[in-house]
């Protein structure tokens, strides 16, 4: 449900959509969405503003703050469209009402509590997503430094991409400390150094990045 004063822009824009829903151009897909969802717009009798005094009081803050902090500041659209979603959280995270009656249950009540069965799935779908491409993309640059350096080992040195399915939309990187050469004089396990760790892994979960100078020279 859609509440909102009856000012001549959205009362124009109702008017535009109701003729745009009887239109023979009209979207059925929108159509069933809307149906679907029962999304019904509510106007507040005119020249009443203090039916909507909840939001008008919250719009009116924001608009005076925007105004003040953005000062001399030129943003462009994206920035823009940043800051303003981050407002809007502040907005949606602010409590409502109690969660229960327990003296004891601080927890209360906020806009995004009905907003977070959507991000759940966003994100279900994005770390899916993440799953089935590193999957496919990072086994690709092995393939490709085979089809350029068929010969060429992981050495010491090397900048080298870690393998990781479970962290969606990071890209750990490391140092080859050290080389453990198998039976055949191949190596298979190398000794990796992060920003702030050290330990092993197998070849098949490493990409070299950028060799190092005596890498390029052998």
């Amino acid at each position: 449900m859609l509440w909102s004063d009856k000012g001549t822009n959205v009362s124009g824009a109702d008017k535009a959509l109701r003729t745009a829903r009887k239109s023979s151009i009209s979207s059925r897909a929108i159509a069933k969405s809307l149906g679907t969802s029962g999304t019904e717009w509510r106007f507040n009798p005119s020249s009443a503003p203090h039916f909507g005094v909840i939001w008008e009081a919250a719009m009116k803050s924001i608009k005076y703050l925007l105004r003040r902090v953005f000062r001399e500041d030129r943003l462009i659209f994206e920035e823009l469209y940043t800051l303003l979603c981050q407002v809007e959280a502040c907005l949606y995270s602010r409590p409502l009402t109690p969660l229960s009656d327990d003296p004891n249950d601080t927890k209360s009540l906020t806009s995004l509590h009905f907003l977070i069965n959507g991000w759940k799935l966003i994100q279900q779908i994005f770390h899916h997503f993440w799953q089935r491409w590193s999957r496919v993309y990072l086994p690709s640059l092995q393939i490709r430094n085979k089809l350029t350096q068929p010969e060429a080992d992981i050495n010491v040195g090397d900048l080298v991409l870690l393998f990781s399915e479970s962290a969606p939309a990071r890209w750990p990187l490391a140092r080859v400390a050290a080389a453990d050469p198998g039976g055949d004089n191949h190596v298979h396990m190398e000794t990796v150094r992060t920003a702030d760790s050290v330990f092993q892994r197998p070849i098949t979960k490493l990409v070299v990045l950028h060799p190092s100078s005596g890498s390029v020279d052998s």
